[in-house]
């Protein structure tokens, strides 16, 4: 016979599963009397579920919409469609799909998440121009690290095709609309990092603390180390609109941007050179003012220059 928390728990998933039942219905499905299914009932009421009862020989009860989340319970094939289904939507940088994916693969059994692996490893997505690709099994092994409070090794593979292995502490993942970024602290050179996730090649938990004192903002620490890195040169810019409409002109992913009044705000942005700088700049068609470096100045003054003499009519001379 059931105990009756697992009684509790099988009277809520058939009441989910159809919008009424009748008491005798009930009683023959958990193999219960009518008596023990009142009883039950009763006891959902007291821990906060609604349900409603029609009395007569065609009532029953009906359990609410609206008043609390019932457990789920989920046969293997509806769990695997959920899983694939959350590992879609975080590969895609929903956060709450990650987190929602790490919360139920904790608890499927070992069966459905041999099959889910094995879904990971023969499902082919076509990326974008210069999209990475990432494993849903190595974003939830990231997640978990982040979630755990615990140091890890971390093998990893940068821009250069060098393998480095490090100590880190988890922090964060962050994702910037086109990759999933990993911010933790390297250890030995006690600074806080961003890592492309799918440049991870190893992560193992060393079962030691992580040191988490004073963590940076990690969507700022992306932000920055995208906009600003590894570029030789960097120019900062005043635009004289406010920060938002700033972010609509330079995304966040493109400059560092920092409040510079109520109507102004000023950038730094990361290039390959100061010709290059000045193309992109051009580029914005806004009012802005190079802040430095003079070389960045010269050559967007020398552009603006160039491209007035090249659209000035017959007889017209480009203002200086």
């Amino acid at each position: 016979m059931l105990s009756s928390s697992a009684r509790l728990l099988r009277l809520l998933s058939l009441l989910s599963s159809r919008p009424s039942w009748t008491c005798a219905e009930l009683a023959d499905r958990m193999e219960v009397t009518d008596r023990t299914v009142r009883r039950d009932v009763a006891r959902l009421r007291e821990l906060g579920y609604t349900v409603d009862s029609e009395a007569g020989p065609w009532g029953g009860y009906r359990l609410r919409a609206g008043s609390r989340l019932p457990p789920l319970i989920l046969d293997d094939e509806e769990a695997l469609a959920v899983a694939v289904g959350l590992s879609e939507a975080a590969l895609g940088g929903d956060q709450a799909a990650l987190s929602a994916m790490l919360k139920l693969r904790q608890v499927l059994p070992r069966r459905i998440a041999d099959r889910l692996g094995e879904l990971d490893d023969t499902f082919v997505r076509l990326p974008g121009t210069d999209a990475p690709q990432i494993s849903p099994g190595l974003l939830l092994e990231l997640a978990a690290a982040c979630r755990s409070g615990e140091r890890a090794r971390l093998s990893y593979t940068d821009g250069e095709g060098r393998v480095t292995v490090r100590d880190i502490d988890p922090y964060r993942l962050v994702h910037t609309g086109r990759r999933w970024y990993f911010v933790a602290r390297d250890v030995a050179r006690g600074q806080w990092r961003t890592f492309r996730a799918d440049r991870v090649d190893r992560l193992q938990l060393t079962g030691h603390p992580a040191d988490l004192t004073d963590p940076p903002d990690p969507a700022h620490l992306v932000s920055r180390n995208i906009a600003n890195g590894p570029y030789p040169l960097t120019a900062t810019i005043r635009l004289p609109v406010p920060l938002r409409e700033a972010l609509r002109l330079i995304p966040a992913t493109i400059g560092t941007h920092h409040p510079g009044g109520p109507a102004a705000t000023t950038v730094d942005i990361g290039g390959p050179d100061a010709d290059g700088l000045a193309r992109y700049l051009l580029g914005l068609g806004t009012p802005l003012r190079v802040l430095g470096p003079d070389a960045v100045r010269q050559a967007l003054v020398r552009r603006a220059r160039e491209l007035a003499v090249e659209n000035a009519q017959d007889g017209d001379e480009p203002s200086s």
